[in-house]
């Protein structure tokens, strides 16, 4: 696991705190039951503070995976 993936990986625990690291890591919108838009977007919040990247929000709907969400800071950062 890289320093981005632990980083992502503190704020998926910080939303959805009864999962274990490798549950975070196949985490879905699908698959756990906690996980609705109030959750996306406290998601999306966490990730903006923690890695400085305004969510675009056009791609709401895309963010519905943890490795979505892996994906997604590793092309802002790319970009950045």
């Amino acid at each position: 696991m890289d320093r981005t993936e632990a980083r992502l990986e503190e704020c998926f625990s910080k939303v959805f705190p009864d999962l274990t690291s490798e549950q975070i890591r196949n985490a879905a919108a699908g698959r756990v039951a906690a996980w609705d838009s109030v959750a996306t977007v406290t998601l999306l919040m966490l990730i903006q503070e923690e890695f400085g990247v305004v969510p675009d929000m056009d791609r709401f709907e895309e963010f519905t995976s943890y490795q979505s969400l892996l994906d997604y800071v590793r092309e802002a950062a790319a970009e950045g």
